[in-house]
């Protein structure tokens, strides 16, 4: 079976989506496949994930992604808001239409977990200035996200300040208190987000597709 024929959507994330991008940057690619319901009747069930065709390119079957998506992965949700989409069938448009039920509150931890993941990994003696980058840009995105119920994936009006951080132009303790100051903000801010994602109208969907493919 040649799951990626089954791809709903197709989007470019990274540096070219986020308004980062700099003459060495890949292109980076998610999608997502919904796979015909009928395989899941078999003994060896559909992957949940791959990896490729594409280099940089990785695809949730889309059951897995709903379920990311409702756990508020600030990486799948980003998917939904990408700005650059090179595929959506009906299926697809479908899904990005209905990326406003997906967030929730839990979103504000989410995005501060997977910042401070990052930060744990940064040695200040040699740090990763890359990742340091990416640890701000996630925390804008969380803020933007509690202020305006969407993710900010284009990052354009910060660019300059992130690449400073990537080019490590900037001092670390610099990076560190733009850090501090972003996550307190997180924990502290008001919000505009439900109190849970509307689960019911995301299955109602995936239900839908999967009895849609018999």
């Amino acid at each position: 079976m040649d799951y990626p024929e089954h791809t709903v959507l197709s989007v470019v994330v990274g540096s070219r989506a986020y308004g980062l991008e700099t003459e060495a940057s890949d292109t980076d690619r998610r999608g997502v496949f919904a796979v015909p319901a009928a395989l899941f009747w078999r003994l060896d069930k559909p992957p949940t994930h791959l990896d490729g065709p594409r280099p940089e390119q990785f695809s949730w079957e889309l059951e897995r992604f709903c379920v990311l998506a409702l756990q508020a992965n600030p990486t799948v949700l980003e998917c939904l808001w990408s700005p650059i989409v090179e595929l959506a069938t009906p299926v697809g448009q479908e899904l990005r239409a209905l990326r406003g039920a997906f967030v929730s509150r839990r979103a504000r931890e989410t995005f501060v977990e997977y910042a401070e993941a990052q930060f744990r990994r940064l040695k200040p003696e040699r740090p990763n200035h890359k990742q340091a980058m990416h640890m701000i840009r996630l925390l804008l995105s969380g803020r933007h996200l509690l202020e305006h119920g969407e993710p900010l994936v284009e990052v354009g009006a910060h660019r300059e300040r992130l690449l400073a951080v990537r080019r490590g132009e900037l001092p670390f303790a610099e990076v560190v208190a733009w850090r501090r100051e972003l996550a307190d903000g997180l924990a502290a801010l008001p919000d505009v987000l439900p109190e849970q994602p509307d689960r019911g109208a995301v299955e109602e969907f995936l239900v839908r597709v999967r009895k849609a493919s018999l």
